[in-house]
């Protein structure tokens, strides 16, 4: 539990760095990738901002060596709260009422997850068949490529609304999903005894060139993505796309089985099917109207 809420401090921080120097630097390109690396190796603040994610990602690991994969992305889901209050402070980003409720809803199946855990009756699984997990990983990957090009090419139309950036989290969801099972299965092979022989196991399963794809692609298009839209939603979708994506494909993938007792089975699947639901209801579009240049004179009918 500790390591979870550490890794959402770390994770909230890093990201809400990254939105700051993001907003400072020129307008980056998920087609001009070496530019956009150059731009962002080139701030500090950016570069904070990655070694708060990268411990994040430590702690992930400590997490998912105790913890079942279900309960921890139910955890992990109660970092937005932190994340919208740091996207207010530094960022000065105003949510509408309507995602103050949906994220509120997000806290409640949050809640419903935590209250579905019993420690010592939760199994903890160490491996996954190779091929079950590709099976799992590949479409996943292609998915989630696939909607960011769309959601890319639907942003280029210039009399479309502005986006808030939902499918940009989506696309962006799938990939950490992808990697948040990838991490799921390099901390089997976290051992003391017998290094080498876990090193060579590594290397010959698919967890470090899984977390090599989506480490390159998913760093390019997250900080597209945040450039161009609020943190204060992006991150919350992305991070509720992660955690059902890793909750449920990973339980089947890993084997941990669900809870037997009916009670802490329906709430562990409520809580799934309403972040599932709140998720798909989130508005896709910005409704405020962008205001005038200073100075402009406003035209009246005659």
């Amino acid at each position: 539990m500790a390591a979870a809420l550490l890794a959402n401090v770390l994770y909230s921080t890093g990201f809400v760095l990254e939105k700051r120097a993001l907003a400072a630097l020129p307008e980056v390109d998920i087609h001009r990738p070496a530019r956009l690396l150059r731009l962002v190796l080139g701030s500090p603040l950016w570069i904070g901002g990655s070694l708060a994610l990268a411990a994040g990602f430590g702690a992930q690991l400590a997490v998912y060596r105790t913890l079942p994969i279900a309960a921890a992305q139910g955890i992990f889901v109660s970092g937005l709260v932190l994340l919208v209050l740091l996207s207010s402070r530094l960022l000065g980003e105003e949510t509408t009422g309507r995602e103050r409720y949906a994220l509120g809803a997000i806290l409640v199946a949050l809640l419903m997850v935590v209250l579905s855990l019993r420690e010592g009756t939760d199994t903890v699984s160490r491996s996954a068949p190779a091929p079950l997990v590709l099976t799992v990983c590949l479409p996943s990957l292609s998915l989630g490529v696939w909607l960011y090009g769309a959601a890319e090419r639907r942003s280029r139309h210039r009399h479309r609304k502005s986006t808030t950036g939902v499918e940009y989290g989506v696309a962006v969801g799938l990939l950490y999903g992808v990697s948040s099972l990838a991490i799921k299965g390099v901390s089997s092979y976290l051992t003391t005894s017998d290094l080498g022989g876990a090193v060579v196991g590594l290397l010959r399963s698919p967890y470090p060139y899984l977390l090599l794809f989506t480490g390159a692609f998913g760093l390019v298009m997250s900080q597209a993505a945040l450039q161009r839209c609020r943190a204060s939603l992006i991150v919350p979708v992305c991070t509720t796309v992660t955690c059902l994506f890793t909750a449920v494909l990973g339980t089947l993938a890993f084997g941990e089985a669900l809870p037997h007792e009916p009670v802490r089975l329906a709430l562990r699947l409520a809580g799934t099917v309403l972040a599932v639901s709140v998720l798909l209801a989130m508005p896709k579009h910005d409704d405020a109207a962008p205001q005038p240049p200073i100075g402009a004179k406003e035209l009246t009918p005659p």
